[in-house]
């Protein structure tokens, strides 16, 4: 392993990059070890997803180092690297302090609804959360496309967990999707990227600028985000609602923790570091694709709103949502990435919140639909106070963290002078507003139909969805500490 830096290496951020990694997999390895013994099992996840986040952390301090570590020279020109830069570092740590908290949930929900096969669960998930950070630290893309196809992968048998049809016919269209994107259309593109560049690292500013005239460059933009299928684009966004037969932790993973959020970052890191935010600026190349963003935006928010089973519903809203950050790609200026870039915190803290509550609401009452909720609210007070904090920040309104991203966004398509991407931007917060608010105000001001609950879920479900709900908040009140590493990077020529 080589290690490069812009100046004196950090020894300490030399090996907690690595040992992220790597930690996850070791805790997937004490899980199966400690298989017959269900309470070590658990408390080896728990304690290696804390370790992950505390490690995560502690790079903050040498994220402007330069930090490089050149793992393996497979083939000439073809190297697995890790780097530290902000916006990756920003995705893994979203992941990282996730980690913990899902587990907790995880232990609560899984034992509450009596779940068969644990063992495996807990340990294709932390597989998939070494795979996302492995995707956060990649240093070019071929060590990307390698951590991209491992997430899937790991998470397939999370989706299908529960075994029976339904699951199947969800997992094969998971699988079948994402892998035909990624190897029909991701694939072909980075091949394409490194005829052209000579290379396929990351470097601030893009690797593109004056390699490849409008036309190819276009091309080149759609290739990729249709085949970073994980981001959920209209007409590939099928495997992400087909998905949601998987228990509720697993749709807090897709949804918050890794997989699409691992789309949506790819997208990001495509655009400002392959090819460019001036580079897709001057030559309009992203502009076909802003399109297909808006029509994924609204066409999902409207689906949503027709869905009365609670986690299909999420599911269409996590569709529109990602659509804001492939849009914040498409603008192509610095202030539409950044808000993309802190929409990647702020939908994770919401949408996990959302899942939570969903989970909490189905553990205790065995409901999954939005018109059983009437009344709920004054039995289930913190889940339902909770889901509205996180329905809020979807919206973007304050005092919650979605009002930045929300607001970075729409200055964004301000100074691209796209009148109606600003349209776009706005009914997609009225669509949100139209099929996130009516649960909660279901639940709290209608009476109860039929039965009413019996109250919360147990407490390991309520903890995770009220601490989500207060980092909502937190996002609001610290929004610099997120914004501020990442100006460098989008400020770069």
């Amino acid at each position: 392993m080589t290690v490069q830096s812009a100046g004196l290496p950090s020894p300490d951020a030399a090996l907690a990059l690595p040992a992220a990694v790597a930690v996850p997999l070791l805790g997937g390895l004490a899980v199966v070890a400690l298989r017959r013994r269900p309470n070590l099992r658990e408390a080896a996840s728990l304690v290696a997803a804390v370790a992950t986040a505390a490690m995560v952390l502690s790079l903050w301090p040498a994220v402007d180092d330069g930090l490089r570590l050149r793992l393996w020279d497979w083939l000439p020109g073809i190297s697995l690297v890790f780097t530290l830069e902000p916006l990756g570092l920003l995705f893994a740590t979203v992941a990282g302090l996730l980690w913990p908290v899902t587990t907790l949930y995880a232990i609560g929900y899984m034992r509450g609804n009596l779940q068969r096969n644990q063992t495996r669960f807990y340990f294709f998930f932390a597989l998939a959360i070494a795979s996302a950070l492995w995707i956060a630290f990649s240093g070019n893309l071929a060590t990307l496309f390698i951590g991209y196809e491992v997430l899937t992968l790991s998470t397939w048998p999370l989706v299908i967990h529960s075994g029976n049809e339904q699951a199947k016919r969800g997992g094969r269209v998971y699988l079948g999707l994402l892998l035909t994107t990624s190897i029909g259309l991701l694939l072909p593109a980075i091949v394409w990227t490194a005829v052209l560049a000579g290379t396929t690292d990351f470097v601030a500013g893009g690797i593109l600028h004056g390699k490849a005239g409008t036309a190819t460059l276009t091309v080149l933009f759609a290739l990729y985000l249709f085949g970073i299928g994980k981001a959920a684009l209209f007409p590939f966004h099928r495997w992400l609602p087909g998905a949601m037969v998987a228990p509720t932790p697993v749709s807090a993973l897709l949804h918050a923790v890794a997989v699409v959020k691992a789309g949506v970052f790819t997208v990001l890191k495509v655009s400002i570091y392959v090819f460019g935010i001036d580079t897709l600026d001057v030559t309009g190349a992203a502009e076909p694709m802003m399109w297909v963003a808006a029509v994924t935006l609204l066409g999902a928010g409207l689906i949503a709103v027709t869905r009365d089973d609670l986690k299909a519903r999420l599911a269409y809203s996590t569709v529109s949502q990602l659509a804001y950050i492939v849009l914040a790609a498409a603008l192509a200026n610095d202030i539409a990435a950044a808000g993309g870039a802190l929409h990647i915190a702020n939908h994770a803290a919401a949408k996990i919140t959302l899942f939570f509550c969903a989970g909490a609401i189905y553990t205790a009452t065995n409901r999954t639909r939005v018109s059983e909720l009437d009344g709920l609210g004054r039995t289930m007070p913190w889940t339902f106070g909770a889901f509205l904090v996180a329905a809020v920040s979807i919206v973007g309104l304050p005092p919650l963290g979605g009002v930045w991203s929300k607001w970075l966004l729409l200055l964004g398509a301000a100074d691209a002078g796209q009148t109606v991407m600003f349209g776009v931007l706005l009914a997609g917060s009225l669509l949100s507003l139209a099929y996130l608010m009516p649960i909660p105000a279901r639940a709290f001001f209608r009476p109860p139909a039929g039965r009413p609950g019996d109250g919360e879920a147990p407490w390991t479900l309520v903890l995770p969805l009220v601490l989500t709900a207060v980092a909502c908040v937190a996002l609001f009140i610290g929004v610099d500490a997120v914004i501020a590493p990442l100006n460098e990077v989008l400020e770069s020529p």
